[in-house]
């Protein structure tokens, strides 16, 4: 079987599959995982910093060592990492005399294979010859959502016919998806930014205002989507009073579905679309979504403001990516990876400020996400900066 772009295209669909695993599952278990070891909220917002922080790591040294062993032997690697790391987790904890041990040195690895799909994924779809980039852009982080969606979904399932106790036989059977996506990466075809478009220079790119009102719209884009994501079902187990049964299907599994429906809905705009008013009235909506879901004090109420965060927040990651190849030329790799290292400190931030301040507020969740609000705040600011720049420049 010869196989095309078609399959290159599944192939980076399935790594963005396997990075929502790596950022869904283990908050599913939060819960659990402060009954069954002690771990106290603190801990686990630590985890989440040491998995964004190790993905950011590898946002700035992955163009140097793509460079060196080219993109199909590093998109090979990082599923080998996300295999290991996810279904370490049935493994690693209980091998050590500190459980918690096992959990950081998971999260390090599947941090590793998230933060190479996070870096080159996206170009290598960018790069694939297709028609209309912003759809193909769009399209490709939906499978993100659909991800984040069937991990909560199945693992709901899971949780309330095997028992959450038997949790670790779920984290080998969520590995396998990595682990057929590493054999898919050794023989789809792979073609480059470089070679379609040219090699842009990152000293020019640097230099444009652009660029750095782009890096402040990931973090915002980050910090606006992984805030609600990570912390949704453990706020709505124990800030709401609801069941995690309920929890977790009118929590994270509403945030990922609406916001994988809203990136398919955003995938048919064509490449003519001015994408910063999308942004913008989707950061206007998120910020309404926090103060709803924060603020309310009604559990029904609470659970709408996570679901329409989901919608809220679903152009704002692949918009800003086709905003960046629209308006800074020969778009780069190492662009890329620095938008994803700018999204990374966003993911990294949004939820760890949501729980520090959380855990400051004895345990108060609703405090932590009411904080969010700045986030989307900010884009709106920098968008509006870089309309007026754009203006004057095109004077």
């Amino acid at each position: 079987m010869k196989l095309s772009f078609k399959h290159t295209q599944i192939a980076c669909y399935l790594g963005y599959v396997s990075q929502a695993i790596a950022a869904t599952f283990l908050p599913l278990l939060f819960v659990r995982l402060g009954s069954e070891f002690g771990f106290s909220i603190s801990k686990l917002t630590v985890l989440i910093t040491i998995t964004f922080c190790t993905e950011i790591f590898i946002d700035a040294v992955c163009p140097f060592l793509t460079n060196i062993i080219g993109y199909r032997k590093s998109m090979v690697f990082a599923n080998i990492c996300s295999v290991a790391g996810t279904a370490g987790l049935a493994v690693f904890p209980y091998i050590f005399s500190n459980p918690y041990t096992g959990f950081v040195i998971c999260a390090v690895f599947y941090a590793i294979g998230g933060g190479f799909d996070e870096v080159l994924v996206s170009p290598i779809v960018e790069a694939c010859p297709t028609k209309n980039k912003a759809r193909a852009m769009a399209l490709l982080h939906s499978f993100f959502c659909w991800g984040c969606a069937a991990v909560v979904l199945f693992s709901t399932l899971f949780f309330r016919f095997a028992g959450i106790q038997n949790w670790r036989i779920l984290a080998v059977a969520w590995a396998l998806i990595p682990f057929v996506n590493t054999f898919l990466f050794m023989f789809v075809p792979i073609r480059t930014l470089e070679e379609e478009k040219g090699k842009g220079r990152f000293g020019n790119m640097i230099k444009n205002p652009t660029f750095w009102l782009m890096c402040i719209v990931m973090i915002c884009a980050g910090a606006s989507e992984l805030a609600m994501s990570q912390w949704a079902s453990a706020f709505a187990e124990t800030g709401l009073g609801v069941s995690k049964t309920i929890g977790d299907l009118l929590g994270p599994c509403a945030f990922a579905v609406l916001m994988g429906l809203s990136r398919v809905v955003f995938s048919r705009i064509d490449d003519k679309t001015d994408i910063s008013k999308i942004l913008i009235c989707g950061a206007v909506l998120c910020i309404g979504a926090y103060l709803m879901a924060s603020l309310s004090g009604n559990a029904v109420v609470s659970l709408i403001g996570c679901c329409l965060c989901g919608i809220a927040v679903a152009p704002m990651w692949p918009g800003a990516f086709s905003m960046a190849s629209q308006k800074i030329p020969n778009a780069s790799t190492a662009m890329f990876a620095a938008f994803a290292l700018a999204g990374d400190m966003g993911c990294t931030a949004g939820p760890s400020i949501v729980g520090f301040v959380s855990g400051a507020g004895d345990n108060n969740i609703s405090r932590g996400l009411l904080c969010s609000v700045a986030f989307p705040a900010l884009m709106i600011v920098s968008l509006i900066i870089m309309n007026l720049h754009t203006k004057r420049k095109n004077k």
